[in-house]
């Protein structure tokens, strides 16, 4: 099968991301039980104070993984990417089944054996840890069950801010489009859902079972579990300090991450750590200015317009020098261009461009109001994206554009889902697929030369980093990185080992 085959190829790898994954969600969950249980006995005695609170993590509840991460990111303490942020939304995710199962495992004992314990002359503390919290223990495993087997599915989203774990693989292939690497991310992760989701079961029967003689030796028993997977899971996770590359999540942002990554690995002998598809511009750039990552490419059009709102250039000197004054000013570096231009291309079919005549931008206003347009979320929003395209070349499409990402929508154009999308002109399922990309006569977009940027700090730290990707400038064309797009999309190959192929005919 070809997913055991990836899985012998990438072992080291793949223990690795499984460690990550499982680290989060029991770190996250130990958190949510120490702060969850609490909570759902306060719930249970105070339901004014209860009603409220619970109220509350309902609400946090509803909020989608995507966007929580979003909210958290600017965050001071318990944000930016990576580990933090992820382990936070968990616990946030975490707390409602805890706390409502808490509660009501509480709420459901007998009134007669609390009289009882009274009755004894235990005190109100006492009652609580060696009654009321035994009984209701059943009840709080389910709850505790409920949150890992959602945190073990959420972690998976959480590789899009560079948390680690086996969503990197679901977000590679998606970025490749290639269903044996989602599958090599989803089936662990999945299997990792039903262990959890088992084990728990199993002490939460065990528990029901043994309410009174075998609550101590059964919930001891699971603790040492959670401990054990705990220390292990720890142990695989490198800890050393490395330079943190990172990189947006599509295809050419993934091989230029790993050319910049293996570059400072060959000419400058320093140990890397990859955060990969980590999401879009502003993702990556808060990142850098962060110090959370010390290397990511970027391209200067969207520097120019996305990052620093400036006004739209068409001069390639301008533009660098306007982002270099502008980066500098926010502590980050930017190194010489690597020697292509990855502008925006707007993208039909090569039959529909065939039969229409269709070569130019200003010719599709007069066919666009039968056609379906696609574009990526930042093309939608941009100063320098579609409703700037649209004002300059008169488009109304037959509907409001579709919202789609941008691993998928070259495909979609090509399955004649769309009719129009807009891409990356150095793509390499362009060719592969047929499409056609028309030229923009009225020369509507800046130029996106692709520069790397480099955390000014790490920079001081490590002087040999800027010689290392300085053997980078002016070494890629536009050609080069076409055929590395469509080896990994088309060919289906590890952008590793199209990176490192491209190196070695570096001299």
């Amino acid at each position: 099968m070809p997913v055991v085959a990836f899985w012998r190829a990438h072992a080291s790898e793949l223990g690795e991301l499984l460690a990550q994954h499982v680290v989060l969600v029991l770190a996250s969950t130990l958190v949510a039980v120490a702060v969850g249980v609490p909570l759902g006995v306060l719930a249970a005695r105070r339901p004014r104070i209860g009603g409220p609170l619970t109220a509350l993590a309902g609400i946090v509840q509803t909020i989608p993984s995507l966007a929580l991460f979003g909210f958290l990111l600017p965050l001071p303490f318990i944000g930016g990417i990576g580990a933090r942020t992820a382990v936070t939304a968990l616990i946030l995710y975490a707390l409602l089944p805890i706390v409502r199962t808490t509660s009501a495992g509480l709420r459901s004992i007998d009134r007669a054996i609390l009289e009882a314990a009274d009755a004894m002359g235990m005190t109100p503390r006492q009652r609580l840890v060696q009654v009321e919290l035994p009984l209701a223990l059943p009840a709080i495993v389910a709850g505790i069950r409920v949150a890992t087997v959602v945190g073990v599915g959420t972690v998976t989203i959480a590789a899009a801010i560079g948390a680690g774990g086996l969503g990197e693989y679901i977000y590679r292939g998606l970025s490749m489009v290639d269903a044996t690497v989602i599958l090599a991310g989803a089936i662990p992760a999945a299997g990792l859902a039903l262990a959890a989701d088992g084990l728990l079961l199993f002490v939460e029967r065990a528990l029901t079972a043994r309410r009174r003689t075998g609550v101590r030796k059964a919930a001891a028993a699971a603790v040492a579990v959670i401990a054990v997977a705990g220390v292990g899971a720890f142990a695989l996770v490198p800890r050393e300090a490395r330079v943190v590359v990172g990189s947006k999540n599509f295809t050419e942002q993934v091989i230029l991450g790993e050319i910049v990554a293996q570059a400072i690995e060959r000419y400058a002998a320093l140990p890397v750590d990859r955060r990969l598809n980590l999401g879009g511009t502003f993702i990556c750039d808060r990142a850098l200015r962060a110090g959370e990552v010390d290397v990511y490419v970027e391209y200067s059009g969207t520097a120019l317009t996305a990052v620093f709102r400036e006004p739209v250039s068409r001069d390639p000197a301008h533009v660098l020098e306007v982002t270099r004054r502008r980066y500098a000013d926010g502590g980050v570096t930017q190194r010489r261009p690597l020697g292509f231009d990855n502008t925006f291309a707007i993208l039909v079919r090569g039959r529909d461009a065939r039969a229409l005549g269709l070569t130019r931008l200003s010719q599709l206003p007069a066919h666009a109001p039968a056609w379906r347009a696609a574009f990526g979320y930042e093309f939608l929003e941009r100063e320098d994206g579609y409703p700037g395209l649209a004002a300059a070349y008169g488009l109304r499409f037959r509907e409001p554009p579709r919202v789609m990402d941008l691993t998928l929508i070259y495909r979609a154009l090509a399955d004649g889902k769309v009719d129009v999308v807009a891409g990356d002109a150095t793509a390499g399922l362009i060719a592969a697929l047929d499409l056609v990309a028309l030229v923009d006569d009225r020369r509507y977009f800046p130029p996106y030369d692709a520069i790397p940027l480099v955390h000014t700090a790490t920079l001081l730290r490590y002087p040999q980093l800027g010689s290392a990707l300085d053997r980078l400038a002016g070494r890629i064309d536009a050609d080069a990185m076409r055929r590395m797009n469509l080896e990994v999309d088309g060919r289906r190959r590890d952008p590793s080992d199209v990176a490192r192929e491209f190196l070695d005919t570096l001299r």
